[in-house]
């Protein structure tokens, strides 16, 4: 494969590595209009924005070396500055092979590193510094770092580095480099902060935007399942075991989270690493070589993860904690989906939190498949299929595998030897979950017969009574002389509750409640049950309309429960008379002001006085 604007080293790396065509992104910064020039480009996560700056340096870094040969330099010729030690580490590695043919060197400069073994590097020599803002600073405020000679500069991820508070290192930095110095601005938003950047420090910059209309990456499959609240950790379990993926990473909110769930994991049989602001470089760089050897399948990580990591069997990535953001949502999912590989996003939605999800989706322009989390059925189905298919792909067997093969064909029967293999498979197996959602007690009550044709009751309480189906159900079974499997959906308004009887209990059970109305010894006796006249979504409706009419859209009468209408000759409740509730007199002293519950305040007399 040949890519005729590039310079010949560098072609041969790209083919060498893979490339069979230039993504959209790199195709643009290397076009004639590009080239030279001062850039602001905007690109989605994963779409190959580190070669595609590597890319467009090249003419800087090779005008006086037309055989594309290069050496260590007194004072390096570019600069990369990343936000995180793990998106520098990163740009280092791909611009290593990039450029391997050249003979450039590359140093990387990031904190939580050796500065000595840093500075010696570049006293010795460096083609192109990779460095974190902290850091660069440091070695040129010491005078290791000379960027006097610089011919480019790149800034990657450069929202990211604003929003981290790196804006004085990287004015520091820039207003070091020489003026005609080219600067590339790569970031994946355009706020505010980044427009007074660019005007600073670029000139005559030209703006490339390979976003597309839909900022949701092509090759992730998102998806987002709710689940109970106490169920997430449950759902996390079952949806790695349902996706089965060679490399997954999970994201958490704060350090603690994520060591809670390692701990989790690495208890129910996953291999698990974790990976926080709480962990050593060491630590860090021992974690992901760990995914990289497959030694660890599962990454447990807080968003400093979120940027700068590149693992190409990566095919799986679960919010377990909802992003703070859209673009959160964006830059972990984009771990996932990387140089045209196809990859899975999954949002794990609390029940309560699933108008926040939507709302974030769309504003992200994401279409996401909504659903449950997997139950122990579905993940069984998954094993038996991948396991029938990786016992019936053609294998090479050694002459010894089939020696030991068929002496256990003479001691055992082929069938049991096959049943000890799936036995011996699927107790190197995690189990799944049961979830609130997928219980059987739930599955029942959605499936047992009798409730597609059902009744509508309500009784006079709700939760101005503080009504709960704990002490709902058992009052319906007493009064009602059913069991509690008769009983189905109860949905609790302001101030009466409605639930479902089937059609062919509907009678029995009126009958029964009228008869157990006014029985001696039964607190709920007084309690009202009769059937209801209106579906709970007609009530619901008929109340949207009353808070809607005269009195205005929206607005809800004083003094009333939700949504109801107070009548034109309903008495005004009268305030109360007193200074506390009830007109009861205030007897307390004074506090303090602007201190609640503080000690009584008495007014001292002045000197020389007596008090009256």
């Amino acid at each position: 494969m040949t890519f005729p604007p590039l310079p010949q080293p560098l072609a041969e790396a790209l083919s060498a590595h893979g490339y069979e065509a230039l993504t959209p992104v790199q195709l643009a910064v290397i076009e004639p209009q590009a080239r030279g020039r001062d850039l602001v480009v905007s690109a989605q996560t994963g779409s190959g924005k580190t070669v595609a700056f590597g890319l467009a340096i090249a003419d800087e870094l090779l005008a006086d070396e037309p055989d594309g040969a290069l050496g260590p330099a007194e004072s390096p010729l570019a600069l990369v500055i990343a936000p995180t030690r793990e998106l520098a580490q990163q740009v280092s590695r791909e611009l290593e092979w990039l450029y391997a043919r050249t003979g450039a060197r590359i140093v990387t400069c990031v904190g939580g590193m050796d500065p000595v073994r840093e500075r010696r590097q570049l006293e010795r020599g460096v083609t192109i510094v990779v460095g974190t803002p902290g850091r660069l600073r440091d070695h040129l405020e010491r005078g290791a770092l000379k960027l006097g000679a610089l011919r480019a500069v790149v800034l990657d991820e450069a929202d990211e580095m604003l929003d981290m508070g790196f804006r004085e290192d990287l004015e520091e930095l820039l207003d070091a480099t020489p003026e005609g110095r080219r600067t590339l601005l790569f970031s994946a938003t355009m706020p505010r902060p980044i427009e007074a950047l660019a005007q600073r420090y670029q000139r005559n910059a030209l703006r490339i935007s390979t976003m597309g209309e839909a900022r949701g990456h092509g090759d992730i499959a998102y998806k987002a399942v709710t689940v109970a609240p106490s169920d997430i950790e449950h759902a996390v379990v079952n949806l790695l075991r349902f996706h089965e993926a060679e490399t997954a990473m999970l994201f958490c909110a704060t350090r603690d989270n994520v060591k809670h769930l390692h701990a989790t994991l690495v208890e129910r049989g996953f291999s698990a690493v974790a990976l926080s602001g709480e962990h050593s470089q060491n630590e860090r760089n021992n974690a992901l070589q760990a995914l990289r050897d497959r030694r660890a399948r599962i990454c447990v990580a807080t968003d400093v993860a979120s940027r700068g990591i590149d693992l190409p069997s990566l095919s799986l990535v679960i919010h377990v904690e909802i992003p703070r953001d859209a673009e959160t949502l964006q830059h972990r999912s984009g771990r996932t989906g990387r140089a045209g590989k196809k990859g899975t996003a999954v949002v794990v939605v609390p029940y309560p939190r699933r108008r926040r999800v939507e709302m974030m989706l769309r504003g992200a322009r994401i279409e996401a498949e909504w659903g449950e989390a997997p139950d122990p059925e579905a993940i069984r189905a998954k094993d038996r299929e991948r396991l029938m298919e990786k016992l019936l792909t053609p294998i090479e067997a050694e002459e010894e595998d089939r020696a030991i093969a068929a002496e256990l064909l003479g001691k055992v029967s082929a069938e049991d030897l096959a049943a000890a293999l799936v036995r011996a498979h699927r107790a190197a197996l995690p189990q799944p979950e049961e979830l609130l959602g997928n219980s059987p007690e739930a599955r029942q009550k959605r499936e047992r017969p009798g409730f597609d044709d059902v009744v509508w009751f309500r009784m006079d309480a709700g939760r101005q009574q503080h009504a709960e189906p704990r002490w709902i159900l058992p009052v319906l079974c007493r009064r009602g002389h059913v069991t509690r499997d008769a009983v189905g959906q109860i949905r609790i308004s302001a101030d009466q509750t409605h639930f479902q009887i089937p059609a062919a209990l509907a009678d029995q059970f009126a009958r029964a409640v009228e008869r157990t109305a006014r029985e001696d010894g039964e607190y709920e006796a007084s309690i009202r049950i009769e059937r209801a006249p209106d579906t709970p979504r007609d009530v619901a409706r008929h109340r949207s309309r009353d808070r809607d009419g005269p009195q205005g859209r929206g607005r809800r009468p004083h003094g009333h429960g939700e949504g109801e209408s107070r009548p034109d000759s309903a008495p005004r409740r009268p305030r109360p008379t007193g200074d506390r509730p009830g007109g009861r007199p205030d007897t307390r002293p004074d506090v303090r002001p602007g201190k609640p519950g503080g000690k009584p305040f008495h007014k001292k007399p002045k000197k020389g006085k007596r008090p009256e």
